[in-house]
């Protein structure tokens, strides 16, 4: 009996060490971050976010995160009672957000994660913590693009895989010329160069671009989104948490501290995001009855 026991105990520990080699890297935010999951002042939550979308989730080398997103991440994890040092980040590429959800990567996902019925199968969602919607960068100096109708006979520039530049050529501008870049910091340069006349995406991130040191003043957002995206913070299916995280952003809101960090994030953009979409029926909580 000892023996089998032993062998089951070495099984069980030798199966541990291939979970932990075969897991993904992550990089830990202000400490270890420990193994979350659950309950608020447990040892630690683990967070994804971006690490590439500047005024969102920016991260460079082993430096802290910076961002809306991550902002909003910090005062939900402080309203479930986990303190800074205890965030665990977590780079989450947009193509890897349910896996990581799903296999227990991650506690939660604070991304730019729009709230989809075809992701709600697979993930459940709290939140919107905001609403964007598809729009326009320009330079800051034309007047003469005002929306998506405005782009005949323009070149406009989005990211390969995007649909967001071939909705405006099919619904609203035929006449548009399409350019894609590998990224939309390369999109940037392009509109920066004159090569293209606007550059399309949501709104706030848009606004993160224009708003990063080296592109300060030179760009804007045109301010007519045309399209509604509602980001959600992503947890696992069946998580208890979703309650907890709607009051939290609804109390973000309430207080200001919403507002002060969104502006922190597009300053210098003349970005100011959809009233109407951030307190309209699109802004409404999602049910956590599962």
């Amino acid at each position: 009996m000892r023996t089998k026991l032993a062998s089951v105990a070495a099984l069980a520990a030798a199966a541990a060490l291939a979970m932990t080699a075969c897991a993904p890297s992550s990089q830990s935010g202000n400490g270890d971050g420990g193994d979350g999951g659950g309950e608020g002042g447990g040892d630690g939550v683990r967070i994804g976010i971006k690490y590439d979308q500047p005024g969102l989730g920016f991260r460079e080398g082993g430096g802290d995160p910076t961002g809306f997103d991550v902002e909003v991440a910090k005062y939900v994890a402080d309203e479930l009672g986990y303190s800074e040092d205890q965030i665990e980040w977590v780079q989450t590429p947009s193509a890897n957000r349910e896996n990581a959800l799903e296999g227990g990567e991650v506690d939660m996902i604070i991304a730019t994660y729009s709230i989809t019925d075809e992701r709600k199968e697979r993930v459940d969602f709290a939140g919107p913590y905001f609403v964007a919607g598809q729009d326009l960068l320009v330079r800051a100096d034309d007047s003469e693009i005002t929306g998506p109708e405005a782009l005949d006979g323009k070149n406009l520039c989005s990211v390969t895989g995007s649909t967001s530049a071939q909705k405006i050529k099919d619904e609203y501008a035929e006449g548009v010329q399409l350019v894609e870049q590998g990224g939309y910091a390369e999109c940037v340069t392009y509109l920066e160069s004159g090569q293209v006349d606007a550059v399309t995406t949501d709104d706030i991130i848009l606004a993160g671009l224009a708003a990063t040191p080296e592109n300060s003043g030179k760009f804007k957002v045109v301010g007519n989104p045309f399209s509604v995206e509602r980001y959600g913070v992503g947890i696992p299916s069946g998580a208890e948490t979703c309650g907890d995280i709607n009051d939290a952003i609804t109390k973000m809101k309430e207080e200001g501290t919403w507002q002060e960090v969104l502006d922190a994030a597009t300053e210098g953009t003349g970005y100011t995001p959809s009233e109407e979409l951030n307190n309209g029926p699109e802004a409404e909580l999602e049910s956590c009855d599962g």
